[in-house]
């Protein structure tokens, strides 16, 4: 028989890959795995603020993510730097003001490990309801942005041209990857959240043939890398969070085998 805490780490591990799946497709389509590390690391300064302040990290956390996402838009119209440039300053801004207000928290003791790699063992129901209606919450949202945001970002100017306004419903992604961040962060960590995001869609996408088909193979590696890294941290004794990430590398090893043999066939 396995424990209760157990049971609500897979129930959590499945309610997040069900969300990363779809997400994490279009942040391959899109080129926005540096943006995911951004948010990640704006994330800490959530948690720091949600502890001086004394409110709840997951909404800190989104409510600061989502802030940094919105100044990145706001720069790229109104600077001249380069993406990777505006995503680097924000990084590393929103990484060394949450150390400093660590640094004020002297009387308050951090799970550094458990934030940095998250600790899905340790989940309990408010945290499940929270990943599970906040995860329907986020990919009812992504399904009635779809098509729009699919467009765009296929081709921006088309869209635009169509009336779309890509602009505004890539904002509304931008918070949706704040959200997901948000409620994901005490199952992999702030340094992993990006892996669970990328690693299933990039082993969808090596086994695919259509965006659709991508989607749905994205979600069942996301699902078998938290099955696959739970049960094995359990027998390993390894911890919970990297466990999953490294099933995940596993899969995608496996695609790309998978990968080859289809480029070769081909030619």
């Amino acid at each position: 028989m396995l424990d209760d805490f157990f049971i609500r780490a897979l129930i959590a591990g499945i309610g997040i890959a069900l969300v990363t799946g779809p997400l994490g497709c279009f942040i391959i389509w899109r080129r926005l795995s540096f943006f995911g590390d951004t948010l990640a690391h704006a994330a800490l300064l959530g948690v720091t603020m949600a502890v001086f302040f004394e409110i709840n990290i997951a909404f800190s956390v989104f409510l600061i993510s989502s802030v940094v996402a919105l100044i990145l838009i706001k720069l790229q119209k109104n600077t001249k730097l380069p993406g990777d440039a505006l995503l680097g300053l924000l990084a590393h801004s929103s990484l060394a003001v949450g150390l400093v207000v660590i640094g004020f928290l002297t009387s308050i003791r951090f799970d550094v490990m458990g934030l940095l790699f998250g600790d899905i063992l340790a989940v309990n129901q408010n945290d499940l309801l929270l990943i599970w209606i906040g995860g329907a919450l986020i990919l009812l949202i992504l399904k009635f942005i779809w098509k729009p945001l699919f467009a765009s970002t296929v081709n921006h100017e088309l869209a635009e041209a169509e009336g779309m306004e890509p602009n505004k419903f890539n904002a509304i992604f931008t918070v949706l990857m704040a959200a997901v961040i948000a409620i994901s962060i005490k199952i992999v960590g702030l340094l992993l959240i990006t892996g669970m995001l990328i690693m299933p869609a990039a082993m969808g996408r090596n086994l695919s043939n259509n965006p659709q088909q991508m989607v749905k193979l994205s979600v069942i590696g996301g699902l078998l890398s938290v099955i696959i890294g739970l049960f094995s941290s359990l027998q390993l004794n390894t911890p919970s969070g990297p466990s999953i990430i490294t099933a995940a590398l596993i899969l995608f090893c496996f695609s790309l085998i998978k990968f080859k043999r289809y480029s070769e066939l081909k030619k």
